[in-house]
């Protein structure tokens, strides 16, 4: 079963599971929502550009504003400048987060010329980034890496056993290669070699989409917590799922009762927020979410049809009063992500709706 809690120095996180960092989804108004439903041991923001930290770019630090209820709370980085870095992971720890996470993932063109998967071709570099973060910060230090650049160049062990060698404190691994993206499988068996040649807390990431996933992760690897991004997207759920799962081998699957609840909920939060792209984010989450519920198409065929906060409200309150007052005949939509949707990165093709990195 997962993990009930582990240990990252002497922070706590339980349970064992940590909400993926995922541009333009985890803000603090979905962490919120995935905190609320609960089972979430430890949240993560978007990843954010230590250049524009540094630089107190409006923008990039709207990515860092969280609430005291998001607590245990890491703050994930990226960037390619030592001094750069660790002056961002100082200015993350007094704001007052309780962990610092250094991007090591993302294969987005726009980042890894400047940090994310880039970073594992340059160990020197790599080691001068952990050293000088290390240095700069008293909260524990993570990171979360990719298995490498391609096949030909499987770094994740190496970078794993520099990474404790010089203070990381847990390491968490998503075993595709950056050129890999998010096609093909992963490759669990990575985790498990990362997991055997360290000490520190392992978190396993990557095709995790139910709660028995979870659990055979767990099982094939020995991973201390597991990490859950595009799922949650698509199912936020997933978190109370699984403990469930683990306290009785069974688990909820939410009316459209409580998707109604859930969906109309964030939508008002992001309407009185006022986010200039609330549009935007909430035809974004459509395209994610819509596809757990049944006839979920007419329902992202109308919040694309909208143009407003207030139409998009309008058209989630008329399809669900409608879907309410009909008998269903049909199995709702397997909970999934759509086949052109990247909840970490955008589409992976052109579609009306970008998701916006979190630089």
């Amino acid at each position: 079963m997962i993990p009930a809690s582990y240990n990252v120095r002497d922070l706590t996180i339980r349970p064992a599971t940590v909400l993926a960092p995922m541009a333009g989804v985890t803000d603090t108004l979905f962490r919120r929502v995935i905190r609320g439903l609960g089972g979430c041991g430890l949240l993560m923001t978007e990843f954010t550009s230590s250049e524009g930290i540094t630089r107190s770019a409006k923008k990039t630090l709207r990515y860092l504003y969280f609430q005291e209820d998001e607590h245990p709370i890491t703050a994930q980085l990226f960037g390619a400048d030592p001094r750069v870095m660790a002056e961002a992971a100082k200015m993350v720890e007094d704001l007052g987060y309780d962990a610092v996470d250094i991007n090591l993932g993302c294969p987005a063109k726009k980042v890894v010329k400047c940090g994310g998967s880039g970073l594992l071709r340059d160990m020197p570099l790599l080691e001068q980034i952990f050293r000088a973060v290390r240095a700069a910060v008293k909260i524990p230090l993570t990171i979360k890496l990719r298995a490498g650049w391609d096949e030909n160049s499987i770094v994740a062990v190496d970078v794993a056993r520099l990474a404790e060698s010089v203070g990381v404190e847990a390491i968490a691994v998503h075993p595709r290669t950056r050129m890999q993206g998010y096609a093909g499988q992963a490759d669990w068996n990575l985790i498990a070699a990362v997991k055997q040649a360290v000490r520190i807390p392992v978190i396993g990431n990557g095709d995790i989409n139910t709660p028995e996933d979870a659990e055979r992760m767990v099982a094939q690897t020995g991973c201390d917590a597991v990490m859950i991004g595009r799922a949650a997207a698509t199912n936020p759920w997933i978190f109370p799922q699984m403990q469930q799962y683990a306290a009785s081998g069974r688990y909820d699957i939410p009316s459209d009762a409580d998707r109604h609840r859930l969906l109309s909920g964030y939508y008002c939060e992001i309407n009185a927020a006022n986010l200039p792209d609330a549009v935007g984010k909430m035809k974004q989450f459509a395209c994610w979410f819509s596809h757990g519920v049944g006839n979920g198409g007419e329902l992202r065929r109308n919040v694309h049809a909208a143009r407003t906060p207030g139409e998009v409200l309008e058209s989630v309150e008329r399809f669900f009063e409608h879907r309410a007052s009909v008998v269903v005949g049909v199995d709702p939509e397997p909970v999934g992500i759509a086949r052109n949707e990247d909840p970490a990165h955008g589409p992976s093709r052109p579609v009306r709706v970008q998701a916006a990195l979190g630089t």
